[in-house]
């Protein structure tokens, strides 16, 4: 659990993180990453692709690697299974690096998508020292959950926002026997909580991505959320929201209203879509 609002550790892993981690599936520029860097985030997640952020930490590596920690993994191929240690062995020589923190089995949708074999494959990993943690990113909430009771894996990477807050039902409550690492993502809803919904009135405010981040790191289940900034500017922004402490009841009160009206919103969306 979360020690403070701007730093902690990484569930049991024993790995000190901030807060704030930084993705750049969006390509904010190497400066970006830099940036980041210099303002003291210090958790990153990258897939093979990421150019941008693969070769300013391969960069970095080279005069520090100790204080930064690097959250990658394979993907789920749906059709097919990947070769884990290929991954791996790739996603090494991309970041000039001998380790990676947290090796996670990316994209699960469903519990098929995550066979026992690739359980045991990636334990092997953590046992011959290439991997500090391992872990999944999943969008299945229950599997997720039962994952987090089994204890097995140190890292969980999900879904949670204002208007997904399925998590707090079917993930947290199984945390505490095992503590493995909680990171978020889409801590807007891949901006449609920064827009008003259609069912919102026009006399009430809508949220700011401060509010949408700090919602999110309020939550002491979470130890990281991920931000996907799509330039500097954006970057620097929400570096500033954990300078800024949990939101008030309040602020907390009112997300959960606008995150419900925005989780209506879209489902009256898909049966309009449906019915036309």
């Amino acid at each position: 659990m979360p020690e403070n609002f701007s730093e902690t550790v990484l569930g049991r892993t024993g790995i000190p993180i901030r807060r704030l981690g930084l993705s750049a599936s969006y390509f904010p520029g190497k400066k970006a990453v830099y940036h980041a860097i210099d303002a003291g985030l210090n958790l990153f997640f990258c897939y093979g692709w990421d150019v941008q952020m693969t070769h300013v930490l391969r960069d970095v590596f080279k005069t520090g690697r100790q204080d930064l920690v690097v959250v990658t993994g394979a993907y789920n191929l749906i059709w097919g299974y990947p070769n884990l240690r290929k991954s791996l062995e790739k996603r090494l020589r991309q970041l000039g690096t001998d380790y990676i923190d947290a090796f996670l089995f990316l994209g699960v949708l469903k519990a098929k998508h995550f066979p026992e074999r690739a359980l045991e494959e990636i334990c092997r990993l953590r046992e011959e020292g290439k991997v500090r943690a391992i872990g999944m990113s999943c969008h299945d909430r229950k599997f997720a959950g039962q994952h987090a009771a089994r204890g097995v894996l140190d890292a969980l990477m999900i879904r949670y926002n204002a208007a997904h807050r399925g998590a707090e039902e079917e993930i947290f409550p199984n945390l505490p026997a095992h503590n493995p690492g909680v990171i978020s993502y889409t801590a807007t809803r891949w901006n449609y909580l920064l827009r008003r919904p259609r069912n919102w009135p026009k006399s009430e405010r809508i949220p700011t991505p401060e509010m949408c981040y700090r919602f999110v790191l309020s939550n002491d289940n979470v130890d990281v959320c991920l931000t996907a900034p799509r330039n500097l500017k954006q970057l620097r922004e929400n570096i500033s929201t954990i300078e800024h402490g949990p939101l008030g009841q309040e602020d907390m009160e009112f997300m959960r209203r606008f995150g419900d009206a925005v989780h209506s919103s879209s489902k009256m969306l898909q049966f309009d879509t449906k019915r036309s």
